[in-house]
Formats: C-alpha cells, sequence, structure tokens
C-alpha cells in the first residue's frame, strides 16, 4: 500500500511534538493556532492512510464507509489549509474584533467547499496488483481548485501585509505554502503520488524549526524567556487591552564577579533560579543583569515581590558569589505605556534617572514618569531634526572690558529652534543631548557657525578679539576634540587667537586626562582657554591650578551672592585675590544693574558680562551693537 509517505510524515510530527512539549511555552495565539494546523495535519495523515486502506479493500467493505472516509481526508486537506490562513492572521490581527473580521470570511469558504465534497461523487482507483491507489472525481477536483485558491490567498494574504508580518513568520509559511502548491501540482499530474500529506507534514516541521521552536524564546543561561519572548507576549497583551503588571528587576552588576568562568553555566542558572519559581508570574531575562516579571493583577505582583524578598533577602548566594538586587521598578499600570517596546524604554528611563539622582532600590513607576520619559524623547527627536535641518542657531552675548572700556569679546550660546521658528530653552536640550551623545555633533556644528560668522564679518574690526565657546562635559571626554577644531578652523583660514574655550569641571580622571591632552594640542594651535562657572560647585581652586586657563569666569550665582551675602563677598574676594595672583583675568557674569557693574569695575573684575550690557543676541542683532559701540568709541 502506499502509505509510506504518510506514515514518515507522521513520525516527523511525532518527534516535532516531543521536542515541543519539553519546553513551557508563553501560550501565544500564534502558538496557538501553530497547534491547531499540527493537529489538523496529524488528522489529515491519518485520514490518509485510513483512505487508503478503505480504498484497498474497498470491494469488501461498504461503499458509504468507503465513501465517508475519502471525502474526510479530502475534507482535512482544505482544513489544513484554513488553519494555515488561521495562523497567518493570529499573528496580523491581534485584536479579537479584527480577527473575526478577516476569518470568518475565509472559514466560511471553507465550509462551502466542504458541502461540495460531501455532495459530490468520488470515484476510487486501485490497482491491486501494482499496488496504485487513488481518488478522483469532481469531489477531487473542488478539493485541487479550494485548497490552490486558499494557498494563493494565504500568499496574497502575506504580500498586503508584508510590512506588519513577522518577517521570519512570514519567510516560514512562504515555505510551507511552497511545498502545498509543489506537491499539490505533482499529485494533480499523476495521481498516483500520494505526497500531499507528506507535504504539509514537511512544512509543520519548517514552521516548527523557523519560528514555533520553543527554544528560540528561552535564555537557555539563565532558563528564563528572552527579550523577544517578551515583546511577542506584549505584543499580545496591548493588542487585546490585557491589563498586567510588571516588575522589573536590577541585579547588582558587581556581585557574584568570585564565580568561575569553567563553571558560568550552572553559576547563572543558579543566579536566576529564584526567578522561575515566582509564583503566577512569567520571567525574562531581559540584559546581562535585568530581570522582567509579568503579573496578572496587583495581588500577585505584591505576593511575588514579596516571594523575592522572603527567598532571597534581597542577597543570595550562588556557590562562592554573591547576588545581590540594586534596584526593584514597579508598574502597576503597564497600559501607562503605548506598547511593550515603550514600556521597555520607560523602564529604562526609570532605571536610568534613580540611578543617578534618587538611588532608591524601590521604585514605582507612574504616568508622570512615563510622560517625563515621552517629553525626553520628543526633545531627542526634535535635536535629531534641528541638525539635519540645520535649525541650530548661535546667539551671542556681548562682554565688556573695564580696561578698554568697550565689547572686546562675546560668548556664542547655542539656540534651538522649533519646526516653528520659536527658541528651545536650552535648559530643556542640554543634559538630554550631552546624555544621548548628540552633543558632541551639536557642539560641532557650533563651533563651525562662530568660525564662519568670526571669519564673513572680520569682528576684529568692532574690536572684538576673542569669541568664547562653551564645551559640554561630553566634549571635554573626546579624544577627537582637538583635532574636529583644528580641522575646522584651518577650513575658514581662522586664527586661533579668535578662539576661547570655556570648560567646566570634568567629572572623571580620564576625561580629565582627555581633556588636557585636547587642551595642550589646542594651546600649541593658538586656542586660549577659559574656566567657565566658578562658584557653582562645578568648578574649584585646585581645578585652577592644575588647568591651562588664563580666564576664570565667575558664575551669575556667585556674583548674585556677593550682593546679597556678606560672608560670600569674604569667599568672592579671596578668590579674586588669589586668581590675580596667578596672573589670571576674570569675568563677572550675571551683571544686571548699573550700581552691580560700578561694583565689580572699582573690584578689579577684567571683564563684565550681563543684562545690563545686553542679552544674547543672533548674528546680525549682535553686529548691529558692537558697531554702534565702536563707532562711538
Amino acid at each position: 500500500m502506499n502509505i509510506k509517505a504518510q506514515c514518515c510524515g507522521l513520525a516527523l510530527l511525532a518527534v516535532v511534538y516531543l521536542f515541543y512539549m519539553r519546553k513551557k511555552t508563553l501560550h501565544l495565539d500564534t502558538e496557538r493556532a501553530f497547534l491547531r494546523a499540527f493537529w489538523m495535519t496529524v488528522l489529515c495523515l491519518v485520514v490518509d492512510i485510513l483512505s487508503v486502506i478503505v480504498s484497498v479493500n474497498y470491494e469488501s467493505l461498504p461503499v458509504l464507509l468507503t465513501g465517508i472516509v475519502c471525502k474526510t481526508y479530502l475534507v482535512t486537506l482544505v482544513g489544513v489549509c484554513l488553519c494555515s490562513m488561521l495562523y497567518i492572521c493570529s499573528d496580523l490581527f491581534k485584536r479579537k474584533e479584527q480577527y473575526r473580521k478577516k476569518t470568518v470570511p475565509h472559514v466560511g469558504y471553507v465550509l462551502g467547499i466542504a458541502v461540495l465534497i460531501c455532495v459530490l461523487p468520488v470515484q476510487v482507483y486501485c490497482d491491486g496488483e501494482g499496488g496504485v491507489v487513488y481518488t478522483y472525481g469532481p469531489g477531487v477536483l473542488v478539493t485541487y481548485l479550494g485548497a490552490v485558491s486558499l494557498i494563493l490567498g494565504n500568499l496574497l494574504l502575506l504580500y498586503r501585509y508584508r510590512e506588519k508580518i513577522n518577517p521570519r513568520r512570514g519567510r516560514a509559511v512562504i515555505l510551507w505554502m511552497g511545498l502545498w502548491l509543489v506537491s499539490a501540482l505533482i499529485q494533480f499530474l499523476d495521481a498516483r503520488i500520494l505526497v500531499v500529506g507528506f507535504a504539509s507534514a514537511i512544512g509543520m516541521v519548517a514552521l516548527y524549526l523557523q519560528f514555533e521552536n520553543p527554544e528560540l524564546n528561552m535564555d537557555w543561561m539563565s532558563g528564563l524567556f528572552n527579550q523577544s519572548a517578551f515583546m511577542q507576549y506584549c505584543s499580545q497583551l496591548y493588542s487585546k487591552e490585557i491589563p498586567f503588571v510588571a516588575v522589573a528587576v536590577f541585579l547588582d552588576p558587581d556581585s557574584g564577579h568570585e564565580l568561575k568562568e569553567d563553571n558560568l553555566e550552572k553559576a547563572t542558572l543558579d543566579k536566576f533560579s529564584c526567578f522561575l519559581t515566582v509564583p503566577d508570574s512569567l520571567a525574562f531575562r531581559m540584559a546581562e543583569d535585568e530581570v522582567l516579571l509579568l503579573f496578572e493583577n496587583e495581588q500577585t505582583a505584591e505576593a511575588g515581590i514579596r516571594f523575592l524578598q522572603e527567598h532571597t533577602e534581597w542577597s543570595y548566594v550562588v556557590d562562592a558569589g554573591s547576588i545581590r538586587c540594586s534596584q526593584l521598578l514597579y508598574i502597576p499600570d503597564t497600559h501607562l505605556a503605548k506598547n511593550g517596546r515603550e514600556l521597555l524604554e520607560i523602564i529604562e528611563y526609570a532605571e536610568r534617572r534613580n540611578r543617578k539622582h534618587l538611588q532608591s532600590s524601590f521604585v514605582q513607576i507612574d504616568a508622570e514618569l512615563a510622560e517625563e520619559m515621552r517629553r525626553e524623547r520628543r526633545m531627542e527627536q526634535q535635536i535629531l531634526d534641528a541638525i539635519e535641518q540645520d535649525r541650530i542657531v548661535v546667539y551671542y552675548q556681548p562682554i565688556y572690558s573695564t580696561e578698554e572700556q568697550q565689547f572686546t569679546s562675546a560668548e556664542a550660546l547655542v539656540r534651538i529652534l522649533d519646526e516653528n521658528g520659536k527658541i528651545l530653552p536650552p535648559a530643556d536640550f542640554i543634559q538630554i543631548a550631552e546624555e544621548n551623545g548628540t552633543i558632541l555633533e551639536i557642539g560641532r556644528i557650533v563651533f563651525e557657525k562662530v568660525c564662519r560668522f568670526f571669519k564673513e564679518n572680520h569682528l576684529e574690526q568692532y574690536g572684538i578679539h576673542y569669541i568664547e565657546v562653551n564645551l559640554s562635559v561630553v566634549q571635554c571626554a573626546y579624544e577627537q576634540l582637538a583635532v574636529e577644531f583644528i580641522s575646522i578652523m584651518e577650513k575658514y583660514e581662522l586664527s586661533p587667537c579668535y578662539i576661547n574655550l570655556e570648560i567646566t569641571e570634568s567629572a572623571s580622571i580620564q576625561a580629565k586626562k582627555t581633556l588636557l591632552d585636547n587642551m595642550k594640542c589646542l594651546l600649541n594651535y593658538g586656542v586660549q582657554f577659559s574656566l567657565d562657572d566658578f562658584g557653582t560647585g562645578q568648578s574649584n581652586l585646585n581645578y585652577i591650578v592644575d588647568m591651562p586657563v588664563s580666564i576664570v569666569k565667575f558664575d551669575r550665582h556667585m556674583t548674585y551672592s556677593y550682593f546679597e551675602n556678606g560672608k560670600a563677598r569674604y569667599v568672592m574676594d579671596a578668590a579674586m585675590h588669589m586668581i590675580h595672583g596667578m596672573e589670571l583675568e576674570i569675568v563677572s557674569e550675571g551683571i544686571e544693574t548699573e550700581k552691580q557693574f560700578r561694583i565689580m569695575e572699582g573690584l578689579g573684575i577684567n571683564y563684565i558680562q550681563g543684562y545690563y550690557f545686553s542679552r544674547p543676541l543672533p548674528e546680525q542683532d549682535f553686529i548691529e551693537l558692537i558697531a554702534q559701540k565702536a563707532a562711538k568709541m
């Protein structure tokens, strides 16, 4: 009998099922659709074998029984095609109403085909001597036409929603459908070659290996689900608007470092074993030292947190290493995020913010923090758009020389214009740009615009000796800073004497070393340096001694304290005495009244900067101001 191919197909599916059941799953809609197609394929193969058996023995069996078995096989063939369509739709349409809207017509179509198969005649051919058995007739023809139309419909569905479906799943389904089409064509051309059932089994195996293998959703070292599994699971929950609670646990990255490399796999399994036993939860390993637990509601989440505290005490031993939890972020309302990706962004933002500012071991994430993250993301996008669309501009605030009694320099201040031409406050974007690294590109743009502005307008003719350009802490730690700035000055053929770079105290020893190397290179080239924000806590006396600067700038808060606080006067007097003793010059920022100006002038401050003279001005207004001042001299 011609059942060897069908038996091989069943054997393959049995192996797949054994492997499938060895691992836990997330019970996703796509997993359920896969199992539905899997069992329909098994049924199709079993009925195919039965149809061959009854066809061989049709002369000794009731005609009705033979017809029922053969037609059942044909119905299961189109049933497998229907299951393949339902599988595709389970990935494309997560919402129940969308899924029903797309699938109900197809189900009706298949039911219609099934009715036709049942009412139309099917003949059996059996060559007892040659062992050739097959069915033919109108019912078989309807089966072929229906199956091919469903397969083509599935391919059309994949093409139409190619941007939406998971690419890997799409490729697996295309392979599945391709095998079906080829086998159907072979069997249609030669009905004696019964390979359609076997081809469907091969397609299921391919689908399993490509996408439905539970191993693909596991982090093999920890035994937890991986980040890909989290994104699939969250996509389903958010699409169906199912509420859930998340708890993000960050392990101390320095804990457990005593573990030996040769025992790393066992140590990792032990390290994360407690998360596998948290009741009523799904555990995902999101990063090297981050675990995300999902719960159905707040009650189970709070129970899970208590379980971790009771069983680990936030410090548990793995072999020779102690593993500690550094942060726990609790998100009772995960629908404050729009999807799983945004939820991860909110968690990452909260973790970074907490580590930098609050340093608390337990943080509850609320809608306010989520909106704060979104504002930051919107600002990041505005920064990127401003860079791309040349909406970064430079304003200039003049600096008055008490010795020359005129404007002799200016501070270049970066401004970003939004899409409507409105200026974004620097406080809104500077810190964000520093954190995401775009400050390097902003700094390069500002420096290039300053060089071009000075060169094209010959500012020296108005008495301007140099322009001060601020360097952020990130720029100070940038190893290629000197090379990049020298290249820009050479591009505009600008003398380095027209540039003064303002630095602030670097945060790390490595950053300070990098800054000193850059400063040495730029000083040799002819650029001078100022120490900015003295008096804010960012600069101290030791930093003045260590850094090769020629100017020290008193922050406006220090200037303000001089006029409002008697003790601050003694501090500022001592600082001025020391700075002048080192033959450095002083700029006093934040001068707003004539009285303040006269006092600072009387103290021997070299340069005055503030609203008393002018606010920061766009290029043309700045030129008009210094031109008017120069004309009066």
